[in-house]
């Protein structure tokens, strides 16, 4: 791609914009790049938000992900883009100045769905290192704290404040914590995991709504149970930070609707990466959004190429991994992992058992989750690129474990 007057705007500062700025450079981009974010100055990463900076291993400014005018030579503009218009090829700021772009990619990502009065003092989301350093804050009174919601994040928030000492109970509105991603069987053994470490955890409830005048007191159930709680913290979930585009002409369904190659319908000289970007998967056939850390960076490393290479595009092809600490187990996801699917877990015996859940459809094999056993990762990882069979993938690592 040849360097002209506007270059290329990113506009979303977390790691799949800073990667977008990263991989432009790395492929000889020469022209102007413009970061719009409110925190575009100094970016940060945000796994280590639930992690090493909440529980104090790390300070904030470990998380950082680098300067972006000094490392990739970026202009910044540290405020909200609030509209897009495709026809002009301008992107409208907060305080209405307007800044014109050649290719546009957008990595906004999403925003914490929220429930009840979150406006109540002690009451959180965990998205931002605001939001971070504000749940510490709160975890150092010492509790008892309320999780609502048994995704990844409120189980490492969990884990991280059991580690503070603080007394927990977990809220999930499912039969088990990651259910919804896992089924029933995983979600089971998380749950275990949970209860082992001291984390009271009450599945199959929801929640109707928070006690207190200007702090939280407690968290009503729907069974007539009010947890007492000095602090809360809500894990339900995320909405694609897509609202300012309301009026332009991409198309918005859960993300921003994409093709293969993460170009935006509607516009294919605009480009959507990371949790707002819902692009299709030509090995599904159909329209996903995947919210894990690698799919965001590896989109970069895709709408950077296709952004210097027009006439070379590249297929983003994703398989989606993600990895948690929690409670000192590592687990790790490889695939997609289908609920419905047939699962068969395999695990060692030891104090510190290692556990492979194998997800297949007959010898169709789909995803893997794996706690404190890398080595079974990276089996799997190469099955399934390779597409090889479940059965022997399941042979492989029952060998494992018996030899």
């Amino acid at each position: 791609m040849a360097a002209s007057s506007n270059g290329v705007a990113v506009v979303g500062g977390s790691v799949a914009g800073l990667r977008a700025l990263a991989e432009l450079r790395a492929a000889g981009f020469a022209g102007t790049i413009t970061l719009i974010d409110r925190e575009a100055a100094a970016p940060y990463d945000r796994p280590p938000l639930s992690k090493q900076v909440l529980l104090g291993a790390w300070p904030p400014a470990k998380a950082s992900l680098g300067d972006p005018r000094t490392e990739w030579g970026a202009e910044i503009v540290e405020q909200h883009a609030i509209a897009l218009d495709t026809d002009s090829r301008e992107i409208v700021l907060e305080s209405d100045e307007r800044v014109a772009y050649d290719s546009l990619i957008i990595a906004t990502g999403a925003t914490p769905r929220t429930i009840g009065d979150c406006r109540l003092e002690g009451v959180h989301v965990l998205r931002t290192m605001a939001d971070c350093l504000a749940i510490r804050e709160s975890l150092d009174r010492g509790g008892p704290l309320v999780v609502v919601g048994g995704g990844f994040i409120g189980a490492e928030v969990a884990s991280a404040a059991r580690a503070s000492g603080v007394d927990v109970t977990l809220v999930e509105a499912l039969h088990a914590p990651m259910a919804r991603a896992l089924g029933n069987e995983m979600g089971g053994r998380l749950r275990s995991l949970h209860e082992g470490n001291g984390t009271r955890v009450i599945c199959g409830v929801a929640v109707d709504g928070f006690a207190g005048d200007t702090r939280v007191t407690g968290v009503h159930l729907d069974t007539g149970e009010t947890l007492a709680a000095d602090s809360v913290v809500v894990g339900v979930g995320v909405v694609p930070n897509t609202a300012w585009l309301e009026n332009s002409k991409l198309t918005v369904d859960n993300g921003i609707l994409c093709d293969q190659y993460c170009a935006a319908e509607g516009a294919d000289d605009v480009f959507a990466i990371g949790d707002v970007a819902r692009w299709y998967d030509s090995r599904r056939d159909r329209h996903v959004r995947v919210e894990h850390w690698t799919n965001a960076t590896e989109q970069a490393n895709t709408a950077a190429h296709n952004i210097i290479n027009p006439g070379s595009r590249r297929a983003h092809h994703a398989l989606p991994y993600f990895w948690s600490d929690q409670y000192g187990a590592k687990i790790q996801l490889i695939g997609h992992c289908e609920p419905a699917a047939d699962v068969t877990v395999l695990q060692s015996s030891g104090d510190k058992p290692r556990t492979a859940a194998v997800y297949h459809y007959g010898d169709d094999l789909r995803a893997a989750v794996m706690i404190n056993w890398p080595r079974a990762l990276g089996m799997v990882r190469s099955a399934l690129q390779e597409r090889a069979p479940a059965g022997s993938v399941i042979d492989k690592l029952r060998g494992l474990i018996e030899g």
